[in-house]
Parts: structure tokens; sequence; C-alpha cells
């Protein structure tokens, strides 16, 4: 028996060729000027994502998992119902909260383009790196607190340990 193609909706096969024509107007856009130097960023960027950055927040990640994991066995908490996934969410999400964050605004984070940004704006880059630094102290403390919360109520439904 052969598979039956499914093809979808007249709507959908229409959003889908304006999103393909979207993209196609804005690859040719992007590489009418310093084709070359796109092409170069684009494979340059994924080398360094694939072989520097993904080892890094791996290990990174993985050392967080266990420290967690320790920590909890060691101090007697209670896995969240999650287990320890559970748990290393709450370093996870904040953290990738603030890289992206960092991500978006990393030139006026690092103040490297301070000159160009207050030639067209009229405006200070100064604030950016204490605001980015704040946005993630909230996040983490944030994160901190939720977990504190939710391992509280699990220690307090868990029944007493009989000696």
């Amino acid at each position: 028996m052969r598979p039956r193609l499914v093809i979808g909706s007249p709507l959908q096969i229409l959003l889908l060729a304006c999103s393909f024509a979207l993209a196609a107007y804005a690859g040719l856009r992007l590489l009418s000027g310093d084709w070359l130097g796109v092409a170069l960023w684009v494979v340059g960027a994924a080398l360094l994502h694939d072989l520097v950055l993904l080892p890094l927040y791996a290990l990174a990640d993985r050392a967080v998992a266990r420290g967690l994991g320790a920590a909890g066995r060691r101090v007697g908490v209670p896995p969240t119902p999650f287990g320890q996934w559970g748990r290393t969410m709450y370093v996870r999400v904040p953290a990738a909260l603030s890289a992206l964050l960092l991500l978006v605004w990393f030139p006026l984070i690092s103040g490297m383009v301070a000159g160009h940004y207050r030639s067209a704006t009229g405006l200070s880059t100064d604030g950016y790196l204490a605001r980015w630094l704040l946005i993630t102290a909230v996040l983490f403390g944030g994160s901190a607190l939720l977990l504190a919360r939710r391992l509280r109520r699990a220690t307090k439904r868990r029944p007493p340990v009989a000696h």
C-alpha cells in the first residue's frame, strides 16, 4: 500500500509559499552586498558554536546537574516531582534568558559601538551593562525563590521518618 501524501489546506500552502518568498527576498537582499563576508560569518558562527560554545555549556550544565543532585542527596532534600531535571531547570531557564539578552544587546553591553550609538541616537551606552546584570540577578534570584518554595512544599508533604 502506498503512503498517502498529505498536502494541507490551501491557506497553509499559501502561507508556506509566502514564507518561502519572504525568506528568498531576505536572502537576496542580505547577499547582494558582501556575500563572501556573510557566508564566512555564517560558517564561522556555526563552527564557533559547535566546536567551542556547545562543549562549554554542556560541561556547565552537567556540573550544575551534578551539583544540584549531590546537594539534594547530601542535605536530605527530596527530589522535585520531576526528579533532577526539575531542579536543573531552575538554573537553566534564567541562564538561557540571560544569555539571550546578552546575545541581543552585546554590542551595547560591551560598549563596542558606543560612538556609533551616540552619533545615531544621541544617547549613551553607560547603563546597559548594569541593567543586564540587574536583570540577570533578578532572574536567578526569582528562580532561587521558586526552587526554595517548591522544596519547602515537598518537605512539608513528606511523612516523618521513623527511627
